[in-house]
């Protein structure tokens, strides 16, 4: 069973594995991230050929959302030739849900100049296994495989990857795949008892040096509380191949 079941040319139902981990009866906002990815693309290779790729993905989430059918939709913001700024939206009953602004480029082959000093991690083999489920409820955080090495409350290496498929029947890229468990790096290394303290995140975003590859996602996670009810989530992205980009999470603290 997959996350999401096609129902319409831009509406999609959530199946039980999208259950959410702050109430059971909302969806978990990670699955819908990959969902507007894969729409994005989509509407990107109906447009055009050349394949430009996302350097940042830059989600808002305006509220939350019901296990029901949401729609999406696509509109280019900032056309150009090797640039274009793209937004896709997810909405439920007519009110807007998220919203994803992604900047797509094509620059060419730099494999010659390709590098960065960002730290690599240990690999998920190098990892313990860790249940989500001891802090967390919900379909979602269930169907979720992942390591964790903690050094602190709020600072991890962890490493995630999906046991279902984002989308039934359809072929999904490994670029909205990643992009739908990205959210679950807030949630992986808490800093406080999410029964004593709320701290869901109003935003989520990626920066990419490249396309990721394979299953898992990997996050050098560190989770800030600051003291006036303001909080950040941030991490460097991993793949398969090493470090991927960077991924942040504005936060709000309620106690």
């Amino acid at each position: 069973m997959a996350y999401f079941e096609r129902t319409g040319a831009d509406t999609f139902e959530p199946t039980r594995h999208a259950g959410g981990a702050w109430n059971t009866e909302e969806q978990h906002i990670a699955p819908a991230l990959g969902l507007l990815v894969h729409v994005l693309e989509q509407d990107r290779d109906a447009r055009r050929d050349d394949g430009l790729l996302p350097g940042r993905l830059s989600y808002d989430i305006w509220g939350t959302v019901p296990m029901a059918e949401v729609t999406t939709s696509v509109r280019v913001v900032r056309p150009g030739r090797t640039i274009e700024l793209v937004e896709a939206a997810l909405a439920h009953g007519g009110r807007t849900v998220v919203t994803l602004r992604a900047w797509l480029s094509g620059g060419g082959d730099t494999t010659a100049i390709a590098g960065t000093h960002l730290a690599g991690v240990a690999g998920p083999e190098r990892v313990p296994a860790w249940d989500p489920t001891t802090v967390w409820p919900g379909g979602f955080i269930a169907s979720v495989e992942v390591r964790r090495q903690q050094v602190a409350p709020g600072r991890a290496v962890v490493w995630a990857r999906a046991s279902e498929p984002l989308l039934a029947g359809e072929e999904v890229s490994t670029l909205a795949r990643t992009a739908g468990m990205l959210d679950v790096v807030n949630g992986m290394s808490v800093r406080a008892d999410p029964r004593e303290v709320s701290f869901p995140n109003l935003d989520l975003t990626a920066h990419l040096l490249r396309e990721p590859v394979g299953e898992w996602v990997g996050f050098d996670a560190t989770v800030s509380f600051g003291a006036s009810g303001l909080g950040l989530t941030s991490s460097v992205l991993h793949d398969a191949s090493g470090p991927l980009g960077t991924v942040a999470q504005t936060l709000t603290l309620r106690t």
